[in-house]
């Protein structure tokens, strides 16, 4: 979950490295660091607990010279954050003019019988985590007589775990070595210039042409050359593809944070997310990456998903949109689960994994399992180029763009969308009538429109929140469709300001969490006219019963429901299959709004990276 940038061209590398860091400190932000080579002085580094600010202050005062070098933000997995356990790590017998520098994200699980070895052999270790390993492993390598690209290649053969790595080295100038295994790394392909990172977003500024690394290759990198192995089939030709996205997709423009910035996107989003894929004549839905034909479709018998967290919610109302449209059963499997247990599936199961980023580790590793059992394997995810996307054997893209703020939001609801779509191709190869799809797909259309209306009940989204702003805790609650908006709702809400919050199905609050209800603990209500409604008002009736205040998500005009609850945020009169996701929208909005008045930091929440790449 750390993000690293590399740069080697005939400029400083340290402004190009600094900007790439910005980039992907959403990856992690515990703490910075970089290291360049120079003429006059070879390996030179500096390393910074706290965030990239804390790094760009050193380079101010003491600046790096230098066309060649590599840096990383990081999120930690071995060691608390500080300057000694910052990336880049050091290698070599005398860590005064060490032989290697090298930045890693990822695990390597056998770094203690390593580090163990590497002691004998006199080796010095400064910090404690796993890749102070692999540069002591290079610089062994180096000293053996080895070039770079052939030290990190053979170093990995060693290595057990996942890891995204780049390394430069005082013996060759201008030449950057990465390597990945389970942890994304991607290269920028400039004019007289390459780039390397651990996300495109970092290389958008420079470069749309990108070189997306696969598993078990290794790449060496100078300003004018580009040579790609692949540990058992040798050299590749690596393909080059086209970044599709702007860099101004990246930048905040008139928004203060990312967050609010992506929350207001989502008319446009969910644009994209429906582009090209209605189809009218038809009244269904088409998809051109799921490689599977309408008989082999209308032989599932059963759909299987596998996610976590909001992409996991995003399943939940993805198994309401299939039972109710294709009428098939439909389950909902935490990723990080499904490959330690042995879930029945077989030939008649459609196999789909969801991941925004298409690099999180437990999600893949839920598509290996099921891949390695003889199952196609479907994945709904946004990042172009993933390792989910390239793995699977067909899929959806979200076509979200670049979501930086670490708590999802457009990229929720177009999956949401994706889903509806999803399961309405799926019921009209079954028994769902003309008029009903009809009427999905006009409900769908009108869906940006609605939410450019719910973004514009923002005012009273804040007055809600200075409501919420002094509770420790809070419940949400919905019935149906609606149960996994609340569920993502509470999500929202711890994410980003740290109170805490459960999400319940309405009518499980009297069998336990009615306990917890207090003039402190507010309740919030997703509430949408429909036909649980009435047993919602008397759910509602019990908190009021007890003091408790409540929040309540509505239908416009459900005066009702209004006259019940302290304040009601009103959603548009919209389609039963479509109300979640406009319900959604304010529950973002809250969420951002409570954690402003607490002035948390709101794109990069505390212990939280966006793409989580370790299990």
């Amino acid at each position: 979950m750390c993000g690293i940038v590399g740069f080697t061209g005939g400029r400083p590398a340290a402004p190009a490295i600094l900007a790439g860091l910005r980039r992907l400190e959403y990856r992690g932000y515990d703490s910075a660091g970089m290291a360049t080579l120079t003429r006059e002085r070879g390996l030179v580094w500096v390393k910074r607990a706290g965030r990239v600010d804390a790094l760009e202050h050193h380079l101010q005062v003491e600046p790096l010279a230098g066309c060649c070098g590599i840096g990383h933000t990081r999120w930690a997995t071995h060691g608390p954050a500080n300057d000694v356990n910052a990336h880049p790590h050091l290698g070599g017998r005398d860590l005064q003019a060490p032989l290697v520098a090298l930045v890693h994200n990822g695990v390597i699980e056998n770094h203690e019988p390593l580090r163990n070895q590497l002691r004998d052999e006199g080796y010095l270790f400064q910090s404690q985590t796993d890749t102070e390993v692999i540069a002591h492993l290079v610089a062994r390598e180096l000293e053996a007589g080895r070039n770079l690209f052939d030290a990190v290649r053979h170093v990995t053969e060693l290595l057990e775990g996942t890891y995204g790595l780049a390394a430069i080295s005082p013996r060759e100038p201008g030449v950057i070595v990465g390597a990945r295994l389970g942890s994304p790394l991607v290269v920028g392909v400039g004019e007289d210039e390459h780039l390397v990172a651990s996300d495109a977003s970092a290389l958008v500024a420079h470069t749309p042409h990108v070189i997306y690394l696969q598993d078990g290759e290794t790449v060496r990198l100078t300003p004018r050359h580009c040579r790609v192995e692949h540990r058992e089939r040798g050299s590749v030709t690596p393909r080059i593809d086209r970044i599709d996205w702007k860099p101004d997709a990246v930048e905040l423009g008139r928004f203060e944070h990312y967050m609010r910035k992506e929350i207001h996107e989502q008319p446009n989003t969910v644009r994209d997310a429906l582009r090209g894929r209605l189809r009218l004549a038809e009244a269904s839905a088409q998809f051109g990456g799921l490689n599977l034909t309408a008989r082999q479709l209308r032989r599932v018998r059963r759909v299987v998903f596998a996610a976590c967290g909001t992409s996991w919610h995003a399943a939940l109302l993805g198994e309401h949109y299939i039972e109710k449209l294709a009428h098939l059963p439909a389950e909902v499997e935490y990723a990080s689960e499904f490959r330690y247990r042995n879930a029945p599936l077989d030939d008649q199961t459609l196999f789909f994994v969801l991941s925004q980023s298409g690099e999180t580790a437990d999600t893949l590793g839920a598509l290996r399992e099921a891949r390695r059992r003889g199952f196609p394997t479907l994945a709904i995810v946004n990042t172009v180029g993933s390792t989910i996307a390239r793995e699977a054997d067909g899929g959806v893209y979200l076509h979200a763009g670049p979501e930086i703020g670490v708590a999802s939001t457009k990229a929720f609801t177009s999956q949401l969308v994706v889903l509806a779509l999803l399961a309405l191709h799926l019921g009209r190869l079954r028994h769902l009538s003309y008029d009903e799809g009809r009427r999905l797909i006009a409900a769908l259309e009108e869906l940006p429109d609605q939410i450019e209306r719910v973004l514009a009940i923002e005012p009273q989204v804040e007055e809600a929140a200075h409501r919420m702003v002094q509770a420790t805790s809070a419940l949400y609650l919905g019935r149906d469709l609606n149960f996994p908006i609340a569920l993502e709702g509470a999500l929202k809400l711890k994410e980003i300001s740290y109170l805490h919050a459960e999400g319940y199905p309405t009518a499980e609050m009297k069998h336990g969490p009615i306990a917890l209800i207090d003039p402190a603990t507010p309740s919030v209500f997703v509430a949408p006219r429909g036909g649980l409604h009435a047993k919602t008002l008397g759910n509602i009736e019990e908190v009021r019963a007890r003091k408790g205040p409540v929040l309540a998500v509505g239908t416009q005009g459900d005066d009702q429901l209004a006259r019940l609850v302290d304040q009601m945020l009103p959603i548009p009169e919209a389609h039963p299959l479509t109300q979640p996701i406009l319900a959604c929208v304010p529950l973002q909005l809250l969420a951002y709004h409570v954690a402003r008045l607490k002035g948390c930091d709101i794109d990069k929440p505390r212990n939280l990276a966006k793409s989580v790449t370790v299990e």
